[in-house]
């Protein structure tokens, strides 16, 4: 049986432990490790001392290894970082991103319930996370408060603990599961799975979110477990009757969402979201015939992309409704609404006749303040390149108004308004509430802006 002590060297000397062991559940056990060449920190995940001693043991570690490179291949802002697979003797260990925070539960133990509003900007973080994995092909099964990070002084949640990740086309799977926040189906050894069985647990976090303090109250720590419910008609109370500030809309979607049996319950994470309010309609879809460019003041699209409501909304000055159609006709342009972002892929071949468009607008109606021919030639005025420069961006981000006091601001916190900093809009496409997070999209897109000649 193998445990890493405090100080232990491992790797060949590449990383040192630190401290006491982060955390361990059922399968594995996280330490926190010092890179001393890089002076960063990770965190490194093995399996703990009681799959060691388990007879299949190597067949258990290999599993663990696959479901690491199958994280590995995740890239997105609200889900763990794993970096890669280490061995130490006998042991494997998954190198990930060290997150210094504290977990959703932690978090509203010590606070208590969170504010509808508050909750809900960490489910529609952690959903979206969610339907990046489902597009994938994988579930988490494992969602609960305890395996949501929130990254220290920022409003950010960070899905982890993919211990139990498997493929959607598995249909026979163990049947770990933590109570109050597991589907029945997760309960059987073989069953129904899909991407309603993480609809349910995202569903059941929401719920002890908006209703941990009357929880609490009545000796309750999770809601009732689909055990109970099922078997021994042990009622749900519906979110309401511990938190009447709950909205109706909010109850119901989260009742919806923690229906027992699959085929009643909201199939998916969007659906979902939809539900509670947080998608917003998908844009309609371009003119089959649009006006010829001339007939439209030059609002030249190379897809057919209809600029006039964001020509109207800029020449009334109505700065936060056209930050948003400007993230709306982007993410149609590049037929991504569903998923509600772009990758580098996307930016790199987004039309140039399209993005010209609405740079020109952004520019012509702001009297030259705003666009993203600005924001460049604002980053590349500060020795900004395509290169990945932190110190560079932290001068872009105090230069345009995104930082304040050395903290990258929030969404919320953004100026819409013409007396903002210079290039301080557009913003919200970039990506909204992981400001920090942003520079390698921002940077590519600048290089694309450099591309078209804006």
């Amino acid at each position: 049986m193998i445990i890493w002590q405090p100080g232990q060297q491992i790797n060949n000397g590449r990383f040192i432990i630190q401290g006491k062991a982060l955390g361990s559940g059922g399968f594995g056990i996280t330490y926190k490790a010092l890179e001393p060449s890089t002076g960063k920190l990770y965190a490194i995940k093995t399996l703990n001392s009681t799959m060691q001693i388990r007879e299949d043991f190597a067949e258990q570690q290999v599993k663990f290894i696959n479901e690491a490179l199958t994280i590995k291949g995740f890239d997105y802002p609200h889900i763990l970082k794993v970096y890669e697979v280490i061995q130490e003797g006998q042991l494997f260990g998954v190198v990930m991103e060290y997150i210094d925070g504290e977990t959703l539960f932690q978090y509203a133990q010590n606070k208590g319930q969170l504010s509808e509003s508050e909750a809900l900007l960490y489910i529609d973080q952690i959903g979206r996370a969610l339907e990046y994995i489902h597009d994938k092909a994988q579930l988490h099964r494992d969602i609960k408060p305890q395996n949501i990070l929130l990254r220290q002084n920022k409003q950010e949640a960070v899905l982890i603990d993919f211990g139990l990740t498997r493929s959607i086309a598995t249909k026979s799977m163990t049947n770990s599961f933590t109570e109050g926040y597991a589907p029945i189906e997760q309960y059987r050894r073989k069953g129904s799975f899909g991407s309603y069985t993480d609809v349910y647990a995202l569903a059941a976090t929401l719920y002890y979110l908006l209703t941990a303090d009357g929880l609490k109250k009545e000796g309750e720590v999770t809601p009732v477990p689909a055990q109970n419910r099922k078997y021994d008609d042990e009622p749900l109370p519906e979110p309401k009757h511990y938190n009447s500030r709950i909205s109706q809309r909010v109850n119901d979607a989260i009742l919806q969402g923690m229906e027992i049996e699959p085929e009643k319950r909201t199939p998916t994470v969007l659906k979902f979201r939809e539900n509670l309010g947080l998608v917003v309609q998908p844009r309609r879809t371009p003119p089959p015939n649009p006006l010829p460019a001339s007939e439209e003041g030059g609002l030249k699209s190379s897809v057919g992309m209809d600029y006039r409501k964001l020509r109207d909304l800029l020449a009334q000055g109505k700065w936060k409704e056209v930050d948003e159609e400007t993230k709306q006709v982007m993410l149609a342009v590049a037929k991504r609404e569903k998923e509600g972002w772009l990758y580098e892929e996307h930016i790199d071949n987004f039309p140039c006749e399209d993005l010209r468009t609405i740079d020109q607008l952004w520019v012509k109606y702001s009297d030259g303040k705003f666009g993203f021919s600005v924001q460049k030639r604002i980053y590349q005025g500060l020795g900004g390149t395509r290169e990945y420069d932190l110190d560079i961006w932290d001068k872009f981000g105090d230069k345009v108004g995104w930082r304040k006091g050395g903290s990258w601001l929030y969404y919320k916190d953004i100026t819409f308004d013409k007396k903002a900093p210079e290039g301080h809009l557009p913003c919200g496409w970039y990506g909204e509430d992981f400001w920090g997070g942003m520079l390698i999209r921002v940077v590519g897109f600048f290089s694309r802006v450099e591309t078209c000649r804006l």
